[in-house]
């Protein structure tokens, strides 16, 4: 099983920041991961790769957050999206971003535990949908 697939597991990081570019010559030179970019409705979207594995993601942070810094977030692969987001809620969490899709890969959520770190849980789209 992957990491996308196997639930409970870290599958993927993603990297939010002033200047991607930067950001993908930085990480490339230190840990000589390469990138391929994507076009995104809010700008360009750099795909770091080790080796063959894709890893991470390196975008722009929004715009309507001037004041947000530059931040590492991770996503936790689930099997039901909008089980995980009721549970969130049950056990004191809160639901920062509802289940949202990213047409081609599948939905997330942004949640805070109750003590108020930040972590985003995905449900990976199966093949074909």
């Amino acid at each position: 099983m992957s990491d996308m697939t196997t639930p409970g597991h870290l599958s993927w990081s993603e990297l939010m920041t002033s200047n991607p570019s930067a950001a993908a010559e930085f990480y490339g030179s230190l840990f000589g991961w390469t990138f391929s970019v994507m076009d995104m409705p809010d700008g360009t979207y750099h795909v770091a790769s080790n080796g063959d594995n894709k890893i991470a993601g390196i975008m722009q942070l929004p715009s309507d957050s001037p004041s947000q810094q530059a931040t590492w977030g991770q996503y936790v692969t689930v099997e039901d999206i909008h089980a995980t987001a009721a549970k969130i809620q049950r056990l004191g969490g809160d639901l920062l971003v509802p289940p949202t899709t990213i047409p081609g890969v599948g939905e997330f959520i942004l949640f805070t535990d109750p003590q108020g770190a930040a972590l985003s849980a995905i449900q990976y789209a199966s093949e074909g949908e």
